[in-house]
């Protein structure tokens, strides 16, 4: 009995123990601590908030959201958006895309994945755009790369810098080869922003890869990374699965690149807002007796420090309060609303032309689709054969062994060929051919991608995927072709570019990038020839044509079809779904306007059909190289930009 009273009596004192020792613990609202993702430590969320958002334990960088970064960067009150609301496209009628565009607007409260406008910093004037990464990890499709080309073409009417915030997983894989025609479209703007004399800053932040890496991410006059943000043209995990070895520690990080010379400077976040506003002061241009370009107010409104007065209403830390949510990724980032004085966009149409001059068009006149054709050089033809194959099957014609390679077309439709080696920088790449020679007593520059025509050439040519080396060579090629008045021809034939470590060191993605953004501009006649595999944007980088034609069994796509079976749908062996999905085929692309002509092989491309081909391909050059003999260069030039544009 005493033995059941004491321990009744211990069980009491035991309760009373247990529920003033729960009554003494702090009542923590949740979502005041985290767990830092780099770290593992948890961490006070108006620290972080307070630390722009950096890990006050480790200094790790969160991703922080376009609006929030605005008002990190921007004078208050000074932004003024851009497009905010744009119609969305789903070019492939690709599945449940539309669901996923939807799911990811609720989400972010973005319209898309990229913010634009204009505002100043430190009272300096500039248009700006900032990637969110919560938008479909900020891939590029078409609604992102016509606001960006807006923009940029925008800043360009009103003499205004350009600063980007780029943050992207690369080019969306559900507006397949729309998506890689956006690579083109943005360069080309940068390009003629550049000849302008305008300033454009790049800023990379984590992570910056694929397609947006080899195009407008990589073309800044001066490009800014943050601190171990992820860059790169291929991601790691695709190298390493290429190369079957482990990565150096830090391989593609920010400090990487500047070791390699892609990175003009790493710039911690609470150093931004100044040193953009230091570039920007040292970047502006004066007129006589006019108001400085660039810069808010009044003429003359000045500090003895060179910087105009601004009044900015900033806390100590330079970080207006704002709440804060956690994305599933477990990133810190603002949740910030637009205002209701933003700027939606008008739905969009298009001349009947199909091609209204860019600078005369706002976005409330411009159509944001696929959708006719691109061009007025564009002529009608007869109808293209029926093709009763699948898509798989054309995939795999276009890989065929037996398939003719570059060399071989260059051999038998021109005369006098003289190859030309080394892009004079680094070294020379079997997997591009290139030299001048004659068409039909023409002189002409023709380029290829060439593959192997059997193991020891394979190696050679390293299967046709070009290093940066290659599309330097290219490149130089090209622009000796517009020193001495020479077109250029260019045969398309890549799985895609190389995916390796020395690709990345010596920068795969500045490479890709700098083709689309000079080839633009040449003034020269540009044609483009996809002859078996047209790979992503190792494929592009050759194929900012005035024309692009495509052999009737060659293929055009962002990626690979096992690629995007494998990302998509997590299963490779999905691969001919993936390959009719992705609309690759050159039937597809010439009934969506994409490309200009298909040659058509009654035979699959062969030694035996190559002659009957060639002379086919020799009557259409014969009217390409005569339909733009009448033109200046500067309509030449004018009408790439118009293809690329109505894309």
């Amino acid at each position: 009995m005493l033995k059941n009273m004491f321990k009744k009596t211990y069980t009491i004192i035991d309760t009373k123990y247990q529920t003033k020792k729960k009554s003494d613990e702090p009542n923590i609202p949740e979502g005041l601590w985290k767990k830092c993702n780099k770290c593992g430590q948890p961490i006070y969320v108006e620290d972080v908030k307070s630390n722009l958002y950096v890990c006050p334990k480790c200094d790790g960088y969160f991703r922080v959201h376009a609006y929030r970064r605005i008002e990190m960067l921007m004078d208050e009150g000074s932004f003024d958006e851009w497009n905010q609301e744009m119609e969305f496209s789903n070019p492939l009628d690709f599945p449940g895309y539309e669901k996923k565009v939807i799911a990811a607007r609720e989400k972010t409260q973005l319209n898309e994945a990229i913010v634009t406008g204009k505002g100043t910093i430190q009272g300096y004037e500039a248009a700006v755009g900032v990637c969110d990464a919560r938008f479909l990890m900020s891939s590029m499709g078409h609604v992102v790369g016509e606001k960006i080309t807006y923009m940029v073409e925008r800043a360009t009417r009103e003499k205004l810098p350009v600063v980007i915030f780029a943050c992207s997983g690369g080019a969306r894989m559900q507006e397949g080869i729309v998506s890689l025609m956006q690579m083109a479209k943005t360069s080309a703007a940068l390009k003629k922003h550049h000849e302008a004399g305008q300033l454009f800053v790049s800023v990379l932040t984590d992570p910056t890869t694929g397609g947006v890496t080899a195009s407008f991410a990589m073309l800044g006059d001066i490009i800014l990374a943050e601190p171990g943000a992820l860059i790169g043209f291929a991601g790691p995990r695709v190298i390493e699965q290429t190369i079957g070895q482990k990565l150096p520690e830090g391989f593609q990080r920010a400090e990487f690149l500047l070791e390699h010379g892609f990175v003009d400077k790493i710039v911690k976040r609470s150093e931004q807002r100044q040193v953009l506003a230091d570039i920007l002061r040292m970047h502006r241009k004066t007129g006589s007796g006019s108001a400085e370009n660039g810069k808010s107010g009044e003429a003359g409104s000045q500090t003895e420090s060179g910087n105009p007065a601004a009044s900015v209403n900033q806390t100590e830390s330079g970080n207006p309060a704002a709440s804060v949510n956690q994305t599933e990724s477990g990133n810190l980032a603002a949740s910030v609303n637009p205002t209701e004085s933003g700027n939606p966009a008008a739905s969009v149409n298009q001349t009947e032309s199909g091609n209204p001059a860019a600078s005369e068009i706002r976005p409330e006149t411009r159509k944001t689709g696929i959708f006719g054709k691109l061009t007025g050089s564009r002529k009608q033809e007869p109808e293209q054969p029926e093709n009763t194959k699948t898509a798989w099957d054309t995939v795999l014609l276009s890989r065929n062994a037996e398939r003719p390679v570059a060399m071989d077309y260059i051999e038998i439709l021109f005369d006098d060929f003289m190859e030309l080696h080394g892009d004079r920088y680094y070294g020379d790449d079997g997997a591009i051919i290139g030299g001048i020679a004659t068409f039909h007593g023409m002189p002409v520059t023709v380029i290829g991608q060439q593959k192997g025509r059997n193991t020891k050439e394979n190696i050679k040519r390293n299967f046709g995927m070009p290093s940066p080396e290659g599309y330097r060579k290219a490149l130089r090629l090209m622009q000796q072709a517009e020193s001495f008045g020479r077109p250029v021809v260019c045969f398309v034939d890549t799985p895609g570019a190389f995916c390796g470590l020395e690709a990345e060191e010596r920068g795969q993605g500045e490479a890709i990038a700098r083709n689309l953004f000079e080839m633009s501009a040449l003034t020269v006649p540009v044609l483009s020839i996809v002859i078996g595999e047209g790979g992503s944007g190792g494929a592009l980088a050759m194929a900012v044509a005035n024309e692009v034609w495509m052999l009737e069994n060659a293929i055009y796509s962002i990626l690979s079809p096992e690629g995007f079976a494998s990302i998509l749908w997590k299963d490779s062996r999905k691969a001919a779904d993936a390959a009719r999905v992705m609309k690759i085929t050159a039937t597809d692309l010439y009934s969506r306007g994409l490309i200009e002509r298909v040659i058509p092989e009654e035979e699959p491309a062969c030694a035996d059909t190559i002659p009957e081909l060639t002379a086919e391909m020799d009557l259409y050059m014969e009217e390409f190289f005569q339909r733009f003999q009448g033109m200046t260069g500067e309509e030449i030039r004018e009408q790439r930009y118009q293809r690329f544009r109505g894309i």
